[in-house]
């Protein structure tokens, strides 16, 4: 679905005040104002007006849109045309609701409802570029894309490596396969190879993150282990975790060997993220580590340029982040693309040295910041500034310390970050702003009610991947127009904000399901696509 709405602004969205003062207590007594009367707008005359509602419409059916560069056949494979500046619908995937998607310049892949895997684009196909169905019958849910090579995750934890060319599917060792007939074996369609991580009893990978060369695992223990994910190149700038491992002086066996990175195993890491060469891990008790290429600053520590990548993780210390010793922080998620990285902090008001709890109005009230490091020349980093090196982590001010009024709860509650797609010079963020969606199956969304999450873009816009049908880069977020409706009257329709699904029930076909949107962010491409 493409729904379009009612932003927070609408709902009371605000940058509560750093500082004691006035305005603390002026903006309290409108929020109570409003609060106690915000049921249906009765507090107000008339409708709100065009500024805050909006006309909604939406796509009657799931899909997957796709903008940016056309140059290899990704974003619409049946065109000629080298860039697509606004979101266009792949008609292979109408009507269909996805695990997951990747998107790079030259290649796209999916996995659909039942875990086949759809590779389309010229890198896949130099003759044929529409999606085809390529490793099938292994129950996938996820996948990370390299330079040359497909990683993907089955439902039992299994992890395949396949190169993304059909070519070299095609004439690469194809392993023989069992089936669930007696005494009967076969050879798989595509070449492909099963990465064998060493685990221990009851343990399995349950998430995979990829970069242009290297790749991490994360198993349900915590452990972490990194793999050389490319056939082109061997990673060689640290970001698989493991000292003085290198082409080299790789242990003997197979290029695609799994090691653990020894140094997280003090650390349940419950998350990970990989930029093009770097990665990064995120501990239970909220402990962030950073390893790979440093050339941008994109580990969050001094650049070095006799040493411009560390191989071995690097704690990134937040007490520099948050002065005057009243804010406890901790980092709650992870991202990265390109040669950027970003992370979340929960940053909780406590007492500080010297100070009186009770005149504290704010305490333990929790503040939700975005934070980020790396390369900013493209804008990418969304703090205002055109930075070619950001080693020390930038605050996104336009999406950090936010706050719209609980109706339910009678309080002000932060605006989380939902989740954010990073990709080689562009990112995109999606804010847990609250939203409205009606309990029953529906595939209309034309009710007062209903909205969607806050959705906003910023970066490199070179191939046009932020969808403001322009080509200037930007380096704050900013929302962007969705594409009218094809067949109504476009002169009446009002151009409407962008904005992305929570989780709700919709058509597919004639079955109802429960499906959400998600944005990726590749390289040059962007895509929304309805997720199960």
């Amino acid at each position: 679905m493409w729904p379009i709405g009612h932003s927070w602004a609408e709902k009371i969205c605000w940058q509560w005040p750093k500082h004691e003062g006035t305005g603390y207590f002026f903006i309290a007594l409108v929020l109570e104002l409003i609060g106690s009367c915000w049921n249906g707008y009765s507090c107000f005359s008339g409708d709100l007006g065009s500024e805050f509602a909006q006309k909604k419409r939406s796509v009657m059916s799931p899909g997957v849109y796709v903008w940016g560069t056309n140059a290899y056949r990704v974003v619409d494979p049946d065109s000629k045309e080298t860039v697509i500046k606004t979101p266009r619908r792949i008609s292979y995937f109408d009507d269909q609701v996805l695990r997951d998607l990747k998107i790079g310049d030259k290649s796209g892949a999916a996995i659909t409802e039942n875990g086949d895997l759809v590779q389309w684009g010229q890198g896949y196909s130099e003759t044929d570029f529409r999606p085809t169905k390529t490793l099938t019958g292994k129950n996938l849910t996820s996948l990370c894309m390299s330079n040359d090579r497909i990683l993907a995750l089955s439902s039992d934890g299994n992890v395949y490596s396949l190169p993304i060319a059909k070519d070299d599917q095609a004439s690469g060792r194809k392993p023989k396969e069992s089936s669930w007939i007696p005494f009967w074996s076969g050879t798989a369609g595509v070449s492909y190879r099963s990465l064998q991580p060493s685990l221990k009893l009851g343990e399995r990978i349950t998430t995979i993150s990829g970069g242009l060369e290297h790749a991490l695992l994360l198993t349900n223990y915590g452990r972490v282990f990194s793999v050389a994910s490319s056939t082109e190149s061997y990673p060689s700038h640290g970001q698989l975790g493991v000292p003085d491992l290198t082409w080299a002086t790789r242990p003997k066996g197979p290029v695609d060997t799994c090691h653990e990175v020894t140094a997280l195993k003090g650390s349940k890491i419950t998350q990970i993220a990989t930029g093009d060469y770097h990665s990064l891990a995120l501990a239970k008790d909220g402990s962030l580590f950073a390893f790979g290429d440093n050339s941008f600053g994109q580990l969050g520590v001094q650049f070095d340029p006799s040493l411009p990548f560390s191989n071995t993780p690097v704690l990134l210390s937040l007490e520099k982040l948050y002065r005057g010793k009243i804010w406890l922080p901790k980092v709650t998620g992870i991202a990265a693309g390109g040669a950027n990285s970003f992370f979340t902090v929960d940053a909780k008001r406590i007492v500080g040295p010297g100070e009186n709890p009770s005149a504290i109005r704010d305490l333990d009230r929790i503040t939700a910041d975005i934070w980020t490091c790396g390369r900013g020349i493209w804008g990418a980093l969304g703090n205002g500034k055109w930075s070619h090196l950001q080693d020390e982590p930038t605050k996104v001010k336009g999406l950090s310390g936010l706050f719209e009024y609980d109706e339910h709860a009678k309080t002000l509650s932060p605006i989380r970050l939902h989740e954010i797609s990073v990709g080689t010079t562009h990112v995109s963020a999606v804010m847990d702003n609250k939203t409205h969606v009606q309990a029953s199956p529906t595939t209309s969304l034309d009710s007062r009610d209903d909205w969607g999450f806050d959705a906003l873009w910023w970066g490199g816009n070179e191939h046009y991947q932020l969808g403001t049908g322009r080509r200037s880069n930007l380096c704050k977020p900013t929302y962007i127009s969705a594409p009218l409706e094809t067949g109504g009257d476009d002169k009446k329709e009002e151009e409407a904000r962008l904005q992305i699904m929570p989780r709700h029930k919709g058509k597919v076909g004639s079955r109802t399901v429960s499906m959400e949107q998600h944005v990726e962010c590749g390289r040059h491409i962007s895509a929304i696509y309805s997720s199960v």
